[in-house]
């Protein structure tokens, strides 16, 4: 049952952020962040005591309250919510193409997604990241989210496997699941890029503005 609410959830907020990122930009990043800080406070609990993602009520109770803290300062504060969203997004995109490249759930993975989640934060924050790219970078990132979500559905992972050090070396997905990724990434980028104002604005003007 976990595994499907987790599943349903990951899908829905990818699809947000795919398809509605620069749209409703404060409102997504605000989810977007709520959804990483329940992760990051659920992985915390299952790295400390040995447990599978979410096998205890304090991994509920600590991703639940990490989820709000994420949630509430991403939507009040524009540094902490470029900081959490970009940061996610980043990393997010860092680990797919890790995954994609073949190389196994390892520090090396685990890296090149900090890494690159750290570099688009700053580049959001000192560049004013222009919203074109965060539509560009919104739907693949979310394309990673719902796909992944999917994968929980269909029972091709299971929630112990998103903290598990060797999912990907044991993960043998299908061409249709890339094929899939792509065909989101691209509607995402197509539904977004229809306003103008996604062409052309930034992401400190945008989160101004509302």
């Amino acid at each position: 049952m976990e595994d499907v609410a987790i599943g349903i959830l990951a899908v829905l907020i990818g699809s947000l952020l795919c398809f509605r990122g620069y749209a409703a930009l404060r409102v997504v990043i605000a989810v977007w962040g709520t959804f990483v800080g329940f992760l990051v406070g659920a992985g915390l609990v299952a790295g400390v005591t040995g447990e599978g993602l979410l096998a205890s009520a304090l991994a509920w109770t600590v991703g639940i309250a990490v989820a709000v803290l994420f949630g509430v300062l991403a939507y009040v504060y524009y540094a902490v919510s470029v900081i959490i969203g970009m940061g996610a997004i980043g990393f997010t995109l860092g680990t797919t193409v890790m995954v994609a490249l073949g190389v196994t759930w390892s520090w090396v993975v685990v890296l090149v997604g900090l890494a690159a989640g750290v570099l688009l934060a700053i580049l959001a924050i000192v560049g004013d990241l222009p919203l074109v790219i965060l539509a560009l970078l919104g739907a693949f990132a979310g394309a990673s989210t719902i796909i992944a979500g999917l994968l929980l559905l269909f029972g091709v992972i299971e929630r112990q496997d998103l903290a598990a050090p060797d999912t990907t070396a044991g993960l043998a997905l299908g061409w249709w699941w890339t094929v899939g990724y792509v065909v989101l990434a691209i509607a995402g980028i197509a539904a977004q890029l229809r306003s103008a104002e996604a062409r052309r604005g930034t992401l400190r003007e945008d989160w101004a503005a509302v």
